[in-house]
């Protein structure tokens, strides 16, 4: 079974070369509080994307995380390339501000079968034609976490959408991000910015066996399922964790306020 590599380098301020397989970064933007560490995604990302209300939040948030500068000299350092949703959402204000800037604006309001996520991963894949979307690309999704719990829902389930591809929702507290079954995965912990705390979480279906390394209460060949015993309030012990299961896994891990 093949080996998956994991790593949160997109939470340091450089990415280091040499720590794991070199990425090509996306950023989508939901309409939730913005964590601290925005600025930083949107420089690692070579494409950002707001989702529907989530151009309110760049609006509205990125000028509050440099209040020495000037609120429309950031509002024009950070423009989104492309906005796609619903557009229930977005401020007529803010739909204009960066239209007159030439960001691409996708309307969907047609579609209310998928998400503004799901609407903007596919905008992602599409867009990356020459791209191993498997193993080069990394959606990092921003806002993801939190807030109403139905939409939360949502996004974890675009997860298991796209399943093939690299997707970690983010907040100011947590990351989460799905560990496919037909790998095997070893996960780097950047351990100035993550951790200690961290879970597995098997969703949809138990898991008969799953097997880790690295954590204070490991897993062997351990059963796991809602109603019975999951992988929640772990802790990482070192700087790599191993998980090998027979089921999809949801790994999440707490992010250090600095």
């Amino acid at each position: 079974m093949d080996l998956m590599h994991h790593s949160s380098t997109f939470l340091l301020p450089t990415i280091p070369l040499h720590h794991g397989p070199s990425l090509t970064y996306a950023l989508v933007v939901l309409n939730q509080t913005l964590p601290r560490f925005a600025p930083l995604l949107w420089k690692h990302a070579q494409l950002r994307l707001c989702a529907d209300g989530g151009a309110n939040r760049v609006f509205d948030e990125m000028p509050l995380l440099f209040p020495e500068e000037d609120a429309s000299d950031v509002r024009r350092r950070y423009k989104p390339d492309v906005i796609k949703g619903d557009m229930d959402s977005i401020r007529k204000e803010v739909l204009d501000f960066y239209s007159s800037l030439g960001t691409e604006i996708i309307d969907k309001s047609h579609d209310q079968d998928t998400t503004d996520l799901h609407k903007c991963i596919t905008y992602i894949r599409d867009f990356t034609p020459d791209v191993n979307k498997s193993s080069q690309l990394c959606i990092l999704v921003a806002g993801a976490l939190g807030g109403r719990y139905d939409h939360e829902m949502g996004n974890l389930n675009v997860l298991y959408c796209f399943s093939s591809l690299r997707i970690v929702l983010l907040s100011d507290d947590s990351l989460i991000y799905l560990l496919p079954r037909t790998l095997h995965h070893e996960i780097h912990i950047q351990t100035s910015v993550e951790g200690p705390h961290c879970g597995l979480i098997p969703i949809g279906v138990p898991s008969r066996s799953s097997t880790t390394t690295g954590l204070r209460w490991n897993l062997n060949n351990t059963e796991m399922r809602f109603g019975g015993l999951i992988s929640s309030s772990n802790i990482v012990v070192g700087e790599k964790v191993t998980v090998q299961s027979d089921t999809d896994l949801l790994w999440t891990i707490s992010i250090k306020k600095l």
